[in-house]
């Protein structure tokens, strides 16, 4: 299990969102809504949204080596990364970097790795591709097998495009590709996420992903929180001491962009064809 979060709003030192007493900085170590795991100790990432490039000036390169026909149209900046392997109160370079960094959009992560799954920073969201950020807060059970059941079988050429050996990184995947075709996040989502909980019962699929305009995010089957202030909105796992929090409804998905309200949308639940529901039983692992 993991701790997330992820901002949007008026441009601020990371420091003022990872720091705040009982944020993320404090959840690695003494979460207080983790119901599966007790600490975030196996890695952390941030990423953010660097400011466009004066006119007249050449846009920085995007630098994911992704698949064939997944690269984007590099017109703006890639969101920047930093991640370690280590616990987030280990790194000793992190606090310069984080009262110098300034954003407008922020995702951070602190992870709890899953038994059988990468151990390296590879692993620690946020995931990156083209604009786009992502992290996963839950666990996807059998999660090697999901591709064929979902009917979306991988590519040898995708397999190897993943960061990491994770349900994560999969899971990453698998929504990344259907963003590339210019659908809309929201609805990629809300599609996905129910077919998944659908084949397995009991999935936790909590999910922050933003292009650096926009903030979606889901919550299913862990807890999610939201507070809008005159700085901006933020989503995390759990509330820090700040006021004006509330909790996002289990079963939900939330669409945040700058000027307009935080939406809320309940997820419809999705039918599995029932052989393939039998099928599916019969192969989980306990």
């Amino acid at each position: 299990m993991c701790r997330h979060f992820a901002y949007l709003g008026r441009e601020l030192p990371l420091t003022e969102l990872i720091h705040p007493p009982q944020g993320l900085y404090e959840q690695s170590w003494a979460p207080r809504q983790q119901r599966y795991g007790t600490v975030n100790a196996d890695g952390f990432g941030l990423g953010w949204y660097p400011p466009p490039p004066p006119p007249g000036t050449t846009a920085t390169t995007w630098s994911d080596a992704a698949p064939p026909d997944h690269r984007p149209n590099a017109a703006a900046p890639p969101p920047a990364r930093y991640r370690r392997a280590v616990p987030i109160w280990a790194d000793q370079n992190l606090p310069d970097l984080a009262r110098t960094v300034r954003s407008r959009c922020v995702l951070g992560a602190v992870r709890d790795a899953t038994p059988g799954t990468s151990q390296d920073e590879s692993a620690a969201a946020p995931y990156r591709c083209g604009p786009w950020l992502f992290s996963h807060n839950g666990a996807v059970p059998s999660w090697q097998r999901l591709p064929d059941e979902l009917r979306l079988p991988l590519s040898a050429e995708e397999l190897l495009w993943m960061e990491a050996r994770c349900d994560s990184a999969l899971l990453w995947l698998l929504i990344h590709r259907r963003l590339l075709t210019g659908e809309p996040a929201a609805e990629v989502l809300a599609e996905l996420v129910p077919r998944i909980a659908a084949l397995r019962p009991g999935v936790r699929l909590n999910i922050l992903l933003t292009d650096g305009a926009r903030l979606t995010a889901v919550r299913h089957g862990d807890t999610l929180w939201c507070r809008s202030d005159a700085d901006g909105v933020v989503l995390a796992s759990e509330p820090d001491a700040s006021a004006g929090w509330r909790e996002v409804p289990d079963h939900t998905l939330v669409t945040v962009a700058h000027d307009e309200p935080v939406r809320f949308r309940p997820l419809a639940p999705a039918a599995v064809p029932p052989a393939q529901a039998a099928a599916t039983e019969r192969t989980a692992t306990p």
